[in-house]
């Protein structure tokens, strides 16, 4: 019972099966009512054709009863019964001898009688089926003058029922071994590509996820299913070389200061050194220290984001405020560079959000900005607001952005090319962790560039209802 196929089976042989009894209780139903009705309406038939003869003073024969039976049931019927009555219920002396023996008249049948209404019974007859009997007055000036009775005996009625009965015990488990079988050689059918399916989702693993599921090609709801797991395999693959190729950037980027940090500490241990040496070494050795933990903290800073559980202290922040401080922070380094550094600060532009990921955000933009500019080029920072939310705007006259790369940078461990002589290259994090500090405060990062000329980042982030504008 744990196969779909048993189930599906299952299912189809108990509706049918319900099915079958409530069409074969009906069509008994009907069966019986159908010849119920055939015979009141033939007994109805003869019991008119005699009354219209009982106005006569003659006798009944037994040929005129006889032909009245055979032309309303097409038969003269052995076992028939017609009887003669007076009003008080005594035989009439023209009444033929008794075909098939007497039928008694009861009192309901005559009351009825006597007030003009034919009554139908069914009575023991005089062998093991019952009879089914009409008891019609005869009136004459509106009074009922004699009785006709005329019965039939139930025993073609109820052989045909019971063969009935015996032909649909018969057929009815035949159709239903048939009905099974067919029913199971269709689900087997209809779920074999479902087999197919599944044996080729086996194959499929987290090294062969290029691999997809065929459909019927019947555009059916299995094409569908086909389809929608080809679409999740699609993603999977994506999900999976951006994992590989983000573990394999960390690793490269994590390997580096650390052979550094190992090579120097290893040459400073070979041979005794002056104390200024060694503090030399361990100046060397924290530097590389601080730009691995930098990399980690910028590693668990985006899978965090990417996890959706980026811990963020939501307060009132005024851009305007924290977009100064990293003016001042980063004028020392653009100077250094003779970069000329312009800031745009007029107004208070306060969003909700986390101070510390804001500040990390403007880092990020104004120091990719002063990496990539030439010395005596233009970066420029400002903050304003627009219809209900805070933009940041930084512009730089660098060596800009190729068309096709500007969504690559964003990528975690991306660079484009470097046209500018000199610039430094960090770990490739910085706009990621950008777009995605701007992403968890429901904002986004848009950017335009023109090569040759320089590229402006654009930070819209929702400004808080209440926040002065």
């Amino acid at each position: 019972m744990k196969s779909i196929r048993a189930r599906l089976t299952l299912w189809y042989t108990s509706l049918l099966t319900v099915t079958l009894v409530l069409l074969g209780g009906t069509a008994y139903a009907l069966l019986s009512y159908s010849l119920s009705h055939e015979v009141d309406a033939a007994l109805n038939g003869v019991a008119r054709s005699l009354t219209e003869r009982a106005h006569g003073p003659s006798a009944f024969v037994p040929a005129e009863v006889d032909e009245a039976f055979r032309r309303f049931f097409g038969f003269s019927p052995w076992n028939r019964y017609f009887q003669l009555f007076d009003p008080l219920g005594h035989r009439d002396p023209r009444q033929p001898a008794p075909h098939s023996g007497r039928l008694p008249l009861s009192g309901e049948a005559l009351n009825n009688a006597a007030n003009g209404i034919s009554t139908y019974e069914t009575v023991p007859g005089s062998e093991e089926h019952p009879v089914r009997v009409l008891t019609m007055p005869v009136m004459e000036g509106g009074r009922m003058v004699n009785l006709v009775q005329v019965g039939m005996s139930l025993k073609s009625v109820l052989e045909t029922r019971t063969r009935f009965l015996l032909i649909m015990a018969v057929l009815f488990p035949v159709g239903l071994v048939l009905a099974a079988t067919g029913g199971l050689l269709l689900a087997r059918r209809a779920l074999r590509p479902v087999d197919r399916m599944a044996e080729a989702a086996r194959r499929i693993s987290a090294e062969h996820l290029a691999e997809r599921i065929g459909g019927t090609g019947a555009g059916d709801e299995l094409d569908r299913l086909a389809s929608t797991l080809n679409e999740m395999l699609g993603r999977l693959d994506t999900a999976f070389t951006q994992v590989r190729r983000f573990s394999a950037d960390a690793s490269h980027e994590l390997q580096t200061p650390l052979t550094i940090l190992k090579g120097e500490l290893e040459v400073a241990l070979r041979s005794p050194r002056t104390p200024e040496e060694y503090q030399a070494v361990l100046k060397s050795a924290l530097e590389e220290i601080d730009r691995i933990a930098h990399l980690v903290e910028g590693l668990l800073l985006l899978a965090r984001a990417e996890a959706g559980v980026l811990r963020m202290d939501r307060r009132p922040v005024d851009l305007e405020q924290l977009a100064e401080e990293v003016y001042w922070r980063l004028k020392v380094l653009a100077d250094s560079r003779s970069i000329r550094f312009d800031s745009e600060l007029a107004e208070p532009v306060v969003v909700p959000g986390d101070r510390e990921r804001l500040w990390r955000l403007l880092f990020n933009l104004v120091d990719n900005a002063i990496k990539y500019t030439r010395p005596g080029g233009v970066v420029r920072l400002s903050v304003r607001s627009a219809d209900g939310t805070a933009v940041v705007d930084v512009s730089d006259s660098g060596p800009g952005i190729a068309a096709e790369d500007l969504e690559k940078i964003f990528l975690p461990f991306q660079r484009v090319p470097m046209t500018a002589p000199g610039t430094e290259r960090g770990a490739g994090l910085g706009l990621s962790i950008a777009r995605s500090i701007a992403t968890a405060h429901g904002g986004r990062i848009q950017v335009r560039s023109f090569p040759g000329k320089g590229s402006t980042f654009s930070v819209y982030i929702p400004m808080s209802p209440e926040a002065p504008s």
